[in-house]
């Protein structure tokens, strides 16, 4: 788990270290442990690195192979590298590091584009040819590992996040008026390409670009999800699909404890990460570290889960570390926490996660999380409102959406106006895809790998790795996934969510954490804004900068003002929060 970094130039002109060298330096969290900046002429590449496997400096990165005339930098984990490494070895390929860094590398030279296809893992990574002058830039098959570019001027600067390229200069930061039309529609949620600025796109999951020495660019996805099923899999019975999820995540988690350090889990007390615990508990694993984090109450709304993170504890005797947080203490970190996300995000849980990352990076290098499993086993509200429906589009936009069109037009001022709907336009677009025919079906495919990527896996990353802490999703295992998109929404959406995956986990974890009502990362005093956080946001939307930038109508903003518990979204969020999260957000990157 790293940060990567680089640039690359057409024509005969040289790439800027300087340029490269201060995007590396801006990532120092996310590899604490090493920087390094290798030029060859027209390319330049940077890497920070958090020492997980092969603690030696031959894992260092940049990694060039002089014989097979390429350089790679890497950010992630592949889980079965020591796998692919026999493999390569049999082929004639000599080692020089134990890392799984080199394995990519060697697999690069063996099976060209076509290797990422045999990777088990996480990865974003930048592969040069030395001969060729080619760069390809890859992103793992479910966005887990981020990947930023710019492009201008004959030049293209890439990095793990979106604030180490602006740290890198030549960016131009206007705001990008689609990618507002679906934060502000999408509960934060912006799709790839698009972010927040104009300057910036960012690579979709599962997709290998290639630049030629000339520009000239190709795109190539290589992995892609289904939901069609055989007469077999709509005939299979809801045991035969718990057995074969649970086989299923056994092989995941497993696989996710690969590393030369410790990993713990991150326990919320809910069915997901709590199944985590039991697996890694049934295959053995003895003094496993856990970690929960709760915050104050607020409007008589709990702020957190503790006694079902204490069950699960208790139950399989981990290493357990509560957190509690002072609505002090968080107000005082927001400010750090909204720096540290590469895009504007929302989620009140955000907070959460950064400061649950700060406490658990002072144990652990490494832990395991439950993200996903509400998206790929239908544990969402909507999805039920999905069954049937004669207007897919109509009724997830209904039951997902902040606000329609309309209200944003209203909401946001004329100079951001879009000329089309543009949130639900992307979703049009994708529930007509081939592949998914039932209605619940498009909803958990955009889910899975739109939603999922802008919004919880990129949440889990930022915050993770703004304290050097490396965070790995056993549900996001393309495996498993390919196995859970197989099964009947039926089977999913039985118990009122997630069923298939319940029963699965009445074999592994105590009843308690199964049949509770379904919570979230509860974070209340973010949700009704009263008192000191009424005027943080309020300073924010009302500061010079907000001001000349102009993005809402400020009757709106008025409004919001003045019963801010009055406009709270279909997902429980606080539309005041959500508007002054973006313009700090904003101001925090200083654009």
């Amino acid at each position: 788990m790293c940060g990567i970094c680089g640039e690359f130039v057409f024509g005969a002109e040289v790439a800027n270290t300087a340029r490269v060298e201060r995007m590396a330096h801006q990532m120092a969290a996310r590899g604490p442990d090493a920087m390094g900046v290798t030029t060859r002429g027209r390319v330049s590449f940077g890497h920070r690195r958090l020492t997980i496997i092969d603690l030696s400096e031959r894992g260092t990165q940049p990694m060039q192979d002089p014989d097979l005339g390429l350089t790679l930098v890497f950010n992630g984990c592949i889980y079965n590298y020591k796998e692919l490494r026999e493999e390569l070895s049999a082929k004639g390929y000599r080692f020089f590091s134990t890392s799984d860094t080199e394995v990519i590398l060697k697999s690069w030279a063996e099976w060209g584009d076509k290797a990422p296809e045999k990777f088990h893992g996480m990865f974003a990574f930048a592969v040069y040819h030395h001969e060729s002058g080619e760069v390809h830039l890859v992103r793992d098959r479910f966005g887990i590992k981020p990947l930023y570019y710019s492009q201008n001027n004959g030049r293209v600067a890439f990095a793990s996040t979106l604030p180490a390229l602006l740290a890198g200069g030549e960016i131009d930061t206007s705001i990008n008026r689609i990618a507002l039309n679906h934060y502000m529609s999408w509960h934060a949620v912006v799709p790839a390409p698009h972010t927040i600025l104009n300057g910036v796109k960012k690579l979709p999951a599962a997709t290998i670009r290639r630049y030629d020495r000339d520009g000239n660019v190709t795109d190539r996805v290589y992995w892609a999800p289904s939901f069609e099923r055989s007469v077999e899999d709509e005939e299979r019975s809801m045991e035969e699909w718990r057995d074969m999820v649970l086989s299923g995540l056994r092989t995941s988690v497993d696989r996710r404890m690969i590393a030369d350090v410790p990993v713990g889990v991150l326990l919320s007390g809910g069915v997901d990460s709590s199944m985590i615990v039991g697996l890694l508990a049934e295959q053995g694993q003895q003094g496993l570290a856990t970690f929960s984090i709760g915050f104050e109450a607020a409007n008589g709304e709990r702020g957190d889960e503790f006694v079902y993170s204490d069950l699960i504890a208790k139950h399989y005797g981990t290493n357990h570390t509560k957190i509690f947080i002072e609505s002090s203490e968080m107000q005082k970190h927001l400010p750090d926490a909204i720096a540290a996300m590469s895009e504007p995000m929302v989620s009140y849980d955000n907070i959460g996660f950064y400061l649950l990352s700060r406490e658990v990076s002072k144990h652990i290098r490494v832990v395991q999380s439950g993200q996903g499993a509400d998206e790929v086993f239908g544990g969402y509200h909507w999805y039920p409102k999905m069954v049937g429906a004669n207007s897919p589009v109509e009724a997830y936009m209904d039951a997902f959406f902040d606000r329609s069109f309309d209200q944003m037009r209203a909401h946001l001022s004329k100079d951001y106006w879009t000329d089309r709907d543009e949130s639900r336009a992307f979703v049009e677009q994708h529930f007509a895809l081939s592949g998914a025919t039932d209605p619940v079906d498009k909803a958990l495919r955009l889910d899975t790998n739109v939603m999922l990527v802008d919004d919880p896996v990129k949440r889990v990353d930022s915050h993770t790795m703004a304290w050097s802490l490396e965070a790995r999703v056993p549900f996001l295992d393309h495996e498993l996934v390919e196995l859970a998109n197989r099964i009947p929404s039926r089977h999913k959406l039985a118990h009122e969510g997630k069923g298939v995956l319940k029963e699965a986990a009445r074999l592994v974890v105590p009843s308690e954490v199964i049949d509770r009502p379904k919570g979230y990362f509860p974070v209340p005093a973010l949700k009704y804004l009263e008192g000191s956080y009424l005027d943080m946001v309020r300073d924010a939307l009302s500061s010079q900068s907000a001001r000349e930038r102009g993005l809402f109508n400020q009757g709106y903003l008025d409004q919001l003002f003045a019963n801010p518990s009055d406009h709270i979204t279909k997902l429980r969020g606080s539309e005041l929060w959500q508007v002054a999260l973006l313009e700090m957000w904003l101001q925090s990157q200083e654009v």
